[in-house]
Parts: structure tokens; sequence; C-alpha cells
């Protein structure tokens, strides 16, 4: 039997999340009231995850709603601000308390990693939709932005890529793998881990700076369209796991890195006379250099050898 909407909201959205000084009125009026902290800049990210589209029908509850909060953080920590607070509005097509419970759990398992209030929404019966809206804050003008990239900068990325794309390929079965792999990157597509902390350790450092959602070449490339640049990508350099580097031929899992998505890994440069604050701000195994931003325009993927490898594919295309 359904339960009516203000029960859902009572039950499992109002009073396990945590509760933050600077959140003057939460939920149950027709908007909430906030103050944000002297001094700070507003920074405001929104994403909507689409059953069948942004995660396989079978995902687990839990794991959808830790997803869906978890993106939202990537986009705070590619700005390089603190989360603070968010919205949730949510389509289902019925109200079931055994999905309800488990949906709830794994968004608040990372509402309380993250000292989060969930401060309003809304909740309307349909397709199964999820989106979230998070506010965060961020010292004046020191906010990571994507145009800021220069010739000569070296180009960096945090933890591994392609292990998500790898896990979503394992999920539909076009690839078969020991349980330990397939149990590792279907987590890495399930339960991404967002760089808040590197990317507030970055602010001041890194010349531009994105999240890795929808493949490494397209989004290094909005970098590189915002900044008036190019640059090349040695593919050797890029970070693989021990599973993806399993991956037979070498350039499949190439291909995997740089263009199957939901990494939510950060991209960002850094000029030359930052390299050592770099490497104050973070311990040198949390990212890895892979390229140099160019003047010429274009992304050039090279191997060992200098030669160039053509991806049949840059990312993920939500209207293709």
């Amino acid at each position: 039997m359904s339960i009516a909407e203000f029960d859902v909201i009572a039950r499992y959205f109002i009073q396990d999340f945590p509760k933050r000084a600077d959140v003057i009125l939460g939920i149950g009026d027709d908007a909430a009231l906030s103050s944000v902290p002297e001094g700070m800049q507003l920074a405001i990210a929104i994403d909507t995850l689409v059953e069948g589209v942004h995660f396989p029908k079978n995902t687990s509850p839990e794991d959808i709603g830790y997803k869906a909060l978890a993106v939202n953080l990537s986009d705070m920590a590619a700005m390089g601000a603190m989360p603070a607070w968010f919205t949730l509005a949510l389509t289902c097509r019925k109200t079931d308390e055994v999905w309800l419970t488990g949906f709830s759990q794994g968004l608040l398992e990372l509402a309380q990693t993250h000292e989060m209030s969930l401060i309003g929404g809304d909740t309307t019966c349909g397709p199964l939709t999820v989106t979230i809206q998070v506010t965060g804050f961020v010292p004046p003008d020191s906010a990571l932005q994507r145009d800021g990239a220069q010739s000569g900068d070296g180009i960096y990325v945090t933890g591994t890529l392609g292990d998500a794309g790898l896990g979503l390929a394992s999920i539909q079965k076009r690839v078969t793998l020991p349980c330990s792999a397939r149990q590792f990157v279907e987590s890495r597509l399930n339960r991404p881990t967002p760089r808040l902390v590197e990317g507030q350790a970055l602010r001041g450092i890194a010349s531009s700076a994105i999240d890795i959602s929808d493949g490494l070449l397209a989004d290094l490339g909005h970098i590189l369209s915002a900044s008036g640049t190019g640059a090349s990508l040695q593919l050797d350099c890029l970070p693989l796991s021990k599973t993806l580097c399993e991956l037979k031929p070498l350039e499949r899992a190439w291909l995997m890195a740089l263009s199957a998505g939901d990494d939510y890994e950060l991209c960002f440069t850094v000029p030359p006379n930052r390299v050592v604050a770099l490497q104050k701000a973070l311990p040198i195994r949390s990212y890895t250099r892979i390229g140099t931003i160019e003047a010429a325009n274009g992304l050039r993927c090279l191997d060992a050898n200098g030669r160039l490898f053509v991806p049949e594919k840059t990312g993920y295309q939500h209207f293709n």
C-alpha cells in the first residue's frame, strides 16, 4: 500500500539528516531560509539522474541515493567549494517503503559524511528520476573555473580513470570479470568518491578544473574551449587500475579511460611555477600528470612512441 506524500517526507527525509546552524528554516514550509557566512560566495550545482539513462534499472536504491548526491558534490569539488545544503526532487512510480528506506539511507550516508542539511524539495509520481541541487561556500575570487588554462600548464587527474565505464560494461554483460574485480569496478560506478578535499586544496594552485562525468576527452575539451587552448595527452601516463590494465588489447583500456565517463575524478591544470605548491598541497600518489596544455587548438592523444591515437568516441552525449 502506498503512503501519502507528506508521510514520505516526514518518515524518510527529515529526522536523521544533519542540522546546520546556518539553516534558519528547513523542510516544512514553502521555501527554506538559510544564511551565508560572512565573506563567502555561494556555489550552486544541480544534477538529474534518470533510471535507464544515468543508472541501470536494477541499481540498488542505496546506490541511487548515494550517487545522486555524490555527482553534485563532485561539481562542488571541481569549483573548490565546501558543500552545505541540498534540495531533493524525487519522482517515482509508487511510494515503495523498502525502496524509500534504502534510497534515503544511501543519501543520508553521504550527507552525514559531509555534514550537509537537506533543506527542501519535492516528491511527485512518474518515471524514476532524482534531481538534487547542492549549495556550498567558497572564498571570494578563489573558485576553480574552466577558463584559466594556459600553454605550458600541466594537465593532471586524481585517482584512476575508466573503472566506472568497465563497471557499466560488467553490469550490461559486455565483459566478464572475476568476482573481486567486478565488485570493485561496479562500486566505482555506483559509489564515486567526490574529491572535495582535493578540490579545496587546489584553490590558488590550479589554473582550471573540471570533474570527469562524461569522459576525460569530453570534459577536458570543455577546459580547452573555455580557455582557448589545445593539449596533448600521453597515453602511457593515464592512471589505470590493475583491473583496467588487464583489459586487452591496451587500446581498449585507453578508450575506456578516455571516454567512458562516470569517473567523477578531477581534471585540473597547474602552471609550472605552482608545481611545488601542488606537491605540498596534495599527496603525490593522489594525482597524476597526463599531459600539457598547448597553444595550438585541438586535443592530441599520443602513445609512448609519439604516435597519434584517435579514439572512436570522446565521451557521453545526452542528446546523441
